[in-house]
């Protein structure tokens, strides 16, 4: 980067100059290009790093069950899953640079994983998510992009200016992010929130991600449809015949928003306990959690009598269940959703490696719909303010949140937005007066950084 971005107290005139000099300099053009080739390799990776994870799920919950001759997995099947899932762990955790990646109760936030954390990154989640961890890719996945970027900017010996490598991180990251989260626009409008920017600032970082997000968006799309592979992105592709929002589901919608802020945020408070129970004895501690996950999954599947796999992984699958079918729950398998998923989640979150982002959606969905028997409140309101308030209490980032839920709601989204922005508003607000514990620095369990 040629400039540095200009003072909050000078004149708009100065500052305008200021910013297109910075655009237009030799060196900032050089990067954007960059950015745009980086954006194709970091989307092939995590391409095929997504499809790979995708398999294994398949053949951890669909395909063995199937050859050991139940038609879906049996009630004690996430035990062996999960103790195994902790094995595996336990010496990535304490062993390997980086510790495995970021502790997910910390967000998303943290330094760009570098290429010689990203190994242990990648081996814990391939090894341990397919085999029921209730937590997201959205992590592993910006580890992957950031970690690619700065490898790439290392061996072409082009890593001189930090501020450029920080800038060239953090658009793999968005690059890989942005392909699970419907494309570059919900990718970027995190960005711009999470980092907090405005002004010349904010450009200078917001054109680089934009591109490379857009890039791999498009690599991404056509290997899906040229090699056939599920990636399990997070996407809603049924949902409840469309219906307007009115007063009823406002009057039941702002107190259900806030519940579900109340539940997300104790879960996360749980999560931090779990961090500090887990420093010590790290490596047996981290399997223990490992099969407490796997015990609340057991308890799901014999309260309800149903599959354990609705309560385990991220939770992508349940979710667009539940949004073609809400009715295919009761109320009470749906608390015992919320209740079994949440305490498992709130344990994954300060001891195993993910992301927190998908589980706490899909907390948030089944919690509004089990509320929207109400009088005059509706399904279709309820799951787009269920989405958006439970992304906003576990990203602290309201408008990202709204933006993500109108995404996944599609051409219900229309009507549905003032509730949904209320929502996400509503719960942020509430999550941080419920909030205890402040964010921590990213410090791995076993004693390493994690990002």
């Amino acid at each position: 980067m040629a400039t540095q971005p200009p003072p909050a107290n000078a004149v708009p005139g100065r500052a305008e100059q200021s910013l297109r000099h910075t655009l237009l300099s030799p060196g900032y053009l050089r990067l954007l290009l960059l950015c745009v080739l980086l954006g194709v390799p970091v989307a092939l990776a995590c391409f095929f790093f997504v499809g790979f994870q995708h398999q294994l799920q398949h053949w951890v919950w669909t395909s063995l069950p199937e050859a050991a001759g139940y038609d879906a997995p049996p009630w004690w099947w996430p035990l062996p899953a999960l103790l195994l899932a902790g094995l595996i762990l336990a010496p990535i955790v304490t062993r390997m640079p980086g510790g495995g990646g970021h502790l997910p109760v910390n967000g998303l936030g943290g330094a760009p994983v570098g290429p010689r954390a990203l190994p242990g990154a990648v081996l814990a989640a391939l090894a341990t998510l397919p085999l029921g961890v209730v937590l997201g890719p959205e992590a592993p996945l910006m580890a992957v992009g950031s970690g690619l970027a700065l490898l790439a900017v290392r061996r072409a010996k082009a890593a001189g200016d930090p501020r450029a490598s920080a800038i060239i991180a953090t658009a793999g990251s968005t690059a890989a992010i942005s392909t699970i989260l419907g494309g570059p626009v919900a990718a970027a409008v995190l960005l711009i929130e999470g980092a907090g920017l405005a002004g010349a600032q904010l450009v200078t970082l917001l054109l680089p991600c934009l591109l490379a997000s857009a890039a791999g968006a498009l690599v991404f799309t056509g290997f899906g449809q040229w090699t056939g592979l599920e990636i399990g992105a997070l996407s809603l592709q049924d949902l409840p015949p469309a219906a307007g929002p009115d007063a009823g589901d406002f009057l039941w919608g702002i107190p259900t928003a806030a519940l579900i802020a109340v539940l997300v945020t104790l879960a996360r408070e749980l999560g931090h306990r779990t961090v500090s129970w887990t420093r010590r004895h790290t490596a047996a501690r981290t399997v223990l959690c490992a099969v407490a996950v796997g015990a609340c999954l057991c308890a799901y599947a014999l309260i309800t009598g149903r599959s354990p796999a609705e309560a385990a992984l991220s939770g992508q699958a349940t979710l667009g269940r539940l949004a073609a079918d809400p009715h295919a729950w009761s109320v009470g398998a749906l608390v015992a959703l919320v209740a079994c998923k949440g305490l498992a989640w709130g344990i994954a979150l300060g001891s195993l490696r993910g992301g927190p982002i998908f589980p706490a959606v899909l907390l948030g969905a089944a919690t509004a719909v089990a509320c929207s028997g109400l009088p005059g409140f509706g399904v279709t309101p309820a799951l787009a303010l269920g989405i958006s308030a439970a992304a906003a209490a576990v990203t602290g980032l309201p408008l990202a949140s709204a933006v993500l839920a109108v995404l996944l709601m599609g051409k219900d989204a229309h009507d549905q937005t003032p509730l949904i922005v209320i929502a996400s508003v509503v719960a942020f607000v509430v999550a941080q007066l419920v909030r205890r514990t402040e964010p921590a620095a990213a410090e791995s369990p076993g004693g390493g950084t994690a990002r």
